[in-house]
């Protein structure tokens, strides 16, 4: 009951906050005008997402002191998130030079990933890989899972239903697996990013920024490693749960790096972006949720049940995603040369 009442707060804090930050990005002109790169038609707020970052780094100590998570998630997922999000706040209100984002964000994701308890043990093929050179290749998976939210947050919806998606089969994953699950975490992101798609669903009234995009992408990796730390086959199921967001953004920016163009410019050749074209906003964003919840739920209970070698799992589980999302267009430049 205790953590449910936490939720409802949650949830209520978010739906509200993300009201006022439309307001305060409409009075100081914080408006994505569209162009031939973006998705969208219509002068829309952004910076939403900050909603998210206020409501779960304040309900994150509450959760402590309820005795809820340990104290070294507050300081580890508390900071690595905040540290992210003021550098994506700033960025949303300017320009940050992409050296220093990187910096800030390889900063943020060590920091959070030592107060974690360092890498994982991951099994593999009957193996246990695990060590301290485990923490360059831990750092690159969470830099590039905080980055790929942020590309790929480019249509009404998309972001906010992915986390909500996630963090859900993320709970469920470790329902299944765990003797006493923990599910405090998983809920508070979920609730949250359910009070800031309350605003953001098609059409949205506002966007998530990169303030959100960045925190929560963080948060997800982070998560995903906490969750193999509880049992280092959740790792796995976590990865396969990003499987939609992770095929769609690294098709796109290889195919991008093939044709040597900037991948740091914005573009719209994500294969959701493709899609959007056809089907609109609503109709992609629910596809991709829909996939999640379908296709790779299941193939990450099969995973984490013990059924399948994780290796075999997560490669199963990709490549239909994979040729998926390379049918859609990923990587594309324009959506008349598909």
């Amino acid at each position: 009951m205790t953590l449910l009442l936490v939720g409802l707060v949650v949830l209520g804090l978010t739906w509200a906050l993300t009201g006022l930050l439309r307001g305060y990005a409409l009075h100081r002109q914080l408006l994505d005008v569209p162009n031939a790169r973006s998705s969208h038609s219509v002068p829309t707020p952004r910076g939403g997402g900050v909603a998210i970052v206020v409501s779960v780094l304040a309900a994150l100590p509450a959760l402590a002191w309820l005795e809820l998570v340990p104290d070294t998630l507050v300081y580890g997922l508390g900071g690595a998130g905040l540290l992210v999000a003021l550098v994506g706040w700033w960025d949303d209100h300017g320009h940050v030079p992409a050296p220093v984002r990187l910096l800030v964000h390889f900063t943020a994701a060590a920091w959070g990933l030592y107060w974690l308890g360092g890498p994982v043990a991951l099994p593999l093929l009957g193996w246990t890989l695990e060590g301290y050179w485990l923490w360059v290749p831990m750092l690159v998976y969470l830099v590039w899972v905080l980055n790929l939210y942020n590309f790929m947050d480019g249509i009404d919806g998309i972001a906010g239903v992915e986390a909500l998606t996630v963090c859900v089969g993320g709970a469920l994953l470790a329902w299944w697996v765990l003797p006493e699950p923990n599910m405090a975490l998983y809920g508070l992101l979920a609730v949250a990013s359910l009070g800031f798609l309350i605003w953001n669903f098609p059409p949205a009234k506002i966007f998530m920024g990169d303030a959100g995009s960045g925190f929560v992408g963080l948060w997800l990796g982070l998560l995903s490693i906490y969750a193999g730390h509880q049992a280092p086959v959740l790792f796995w199921g976590w990865v396969i749960l990003l499987a939609m967001f992770v095929s769609d953004a690294t098709l796109t920016l290889f195919f991008r790096w093939w044709r040597r163009e900037n991948v740091f410019e914005a573009h719209r050749s994500h294969a959701y972006q493709h899609r959007a074209v056809y089907w609109g906003h609503k109709g992609t964003t629910l596809f991709y949720g829909a996939i999640n919840v379908i296709w790779l739920l299941p193939m990450a209970w099969w995973v984490v049940s013990g059924g399948i070698d994780p290796l075999w799992g997560v490669l199963l589980a990709y490549a239909p995603v994979v040729f998926l999302v390379y049918q859609f267009g990923a990587g594309i430049r324009h959506v008349e040369e598909w």
